[in-house]
């Protein structure tokens, strides 16, 4: 089974809508997967898998929010399934 590392930045609707209905009303602490990267720092994330492929979301100050903007407005991400970062920052 094939593991990627996905920053918020990057999140697709896919791996949102995963994420989503895996923790609706967010994640807690017991979710959350600590691990050493290739430089040597801990990585916080939670997980979501498919039939081949385990995501590990990066934690960031962003990402629940990013997740509940989502759950209300689909509409904040563009045709091609990414973040639409720029909305997003305006809302902020």
């Amino acid at each position: 089974m094939k593991r990627v590392i996905v920053e918020y930045a990057k999140l697709t609707t896919d791996i949102l809508d995963m994420l989503v209905e895996k923790y609706p009303d967010g994640y807690d602490y017991e979710d959350i997967i600590s691990f050493k990267n290739a430089k040597g720092e801990t990585v916080k994330a939670v997980e979501v898998k498919t039939e081949d492929t385990i995501y590990l979301v990066k934690i960031s100050s962003k990402l629940e929010q990013t997740m509940e903007d989502y759950a209300e407005d689909e509409d904040s991400f563009d045709e091609d399934g990414d973040l639409d970062v720029d909305d997003l920052e305006d809302d902020i």
